[in-house]
């Protein structure tokens, strides 16, 4: 069923810019009180106004919660969450803060862990090599970027774990060989990755290739899998039996929010799980990262938000 999220008033205390793209923004509690615990690969909704809001990894200390700390990279053609940040929200700035939710954990045994991360997507890696290091277990962050100047936070996660960190430049003409890393590992590894959509892909595929069980390959992207143009489909409000049109270009939540009825949804990316709305006829074809495996197939439930039908109806529980 639909998750509901605890929502902490709090306040922006520090802002860095880390590279030309990115910044990291501290938060701190209004009432003095610290955030809910956390361990690493857990996000938060940071919810700006009424209008938006989006999901971040959380890598700030998992030991220290007086503070939360996130990192955001600009996407001027993103749906204007982190172009709000960048550009609006300074060191005062009162915003909501969610509680923690962990999509992207750590498996609790494993031969070796091989992180790998790109651009932006080293954030979750943060609080997660501190806690593998804590263990005391065999692991790797490859980090490729595109440059020395958007190597986001790899001074300081050099000092900390220097020996565990092999990095990648494009503009030195050093990449990432998948294959190569993925083929030579030994068996029992994991496998994680956060990065663009095309990076994540190229992981799997390469997992997959070479035999990784699906338990053992971890990877997470908060943003949307959704093709821009799909097929128009009905979708039928059971509540009040009203037909809503879904257009090729358009989410149901969407189409449903034009004919001004509210569905609450604070990640619009099918993370975080606030829109999760039963299905009681037809199928959906779901391109959510909230569901597991197993809750897609049973076609009980579906997130409107990112998710469409595989037919030309659904009858939905509102």
């Amino acid at each position: 069923m639909a998750s509901h999220y605890e929502m902490f008033p709090s306040v922006v205390t520090r802002v860095e810019q880390l590279t030309p793209l990115i910044k990291r923004f501290t938060f701190k509690r209004q009432d003095g009180q610290n955030f809910p615990q956390f361990n690493g690969g857990s996000h938060i909704i940071v919810k700006m106004n009424d209008q938006l809001s989006n999901a971040y990894s959380l890598m700030s200390c998992a030991q220290d919660l007086s503070t939360y700390q996130v990192c955001v990279r600009k996407d001027v053609e993103g749906k204007g969450g982190s172009v709000y940040m960048h550009d609006q929200c300074n060191e005062g700035c009162e915003i909501l803060i969610s509680e923690p939710k962990n999509l992207f954990p750590l498996a609790e045994e494993g031969e070796k862990h091989i992180l790998i991360a790109g651009g932006i997507g080293i954030t979750p890696f943060v609080p997660q090599m501190d806690e593998l290091a804590a263990r005391g277990a065999d692991f790797e962050l490859h980090y490729a970027y595109r440059s020395p100047e958007h190597a986001a936070l790899l001074e300081e996660l050099k000092q900390k774990h220097g020996e565990h960190i092999v990095s990648y430049i494009d503009s030195d003409g050093k990449y990432l060989d998948l294959d190569q890393l993925i083929g030579s590992q030994p068996k029992g590894t994991h496998v994680y990755v956060c990065g663009p959509k095309p990076m994540i892909d190229a992981v799997i595929d390469r997992c997959n290739y070479h035999r990784y069980r699906d338990e053992y390959i971890h990877w997470e992207q908060f943003a949307s899998t959704v093709p821009e143009e799909g097929e128009a489909f009905t979708v039928v409000l059971a509540k009040s039996n009203q037909e809503v049109e879904v257009q090729g270009n358009q989410t149901i939540l969407q189409a449903i929010e034009l004919l001004n009825i509210d569905v609450e949804c604070l990640c619009r990316e099918g993370v975080c799980g606030t829109c999760e709305t039963m299905i009681l006829e037809g199928e959906a074809e779901h391109f959510d990262q909230y569901l597991s495996d197993d809750e897609k197939a049973s076609q009980q439930s579906m997130m409107i938000c990112v998710s469409r039908a595989k037919g030309k109806k659904l009858v939905l529980d509102l």
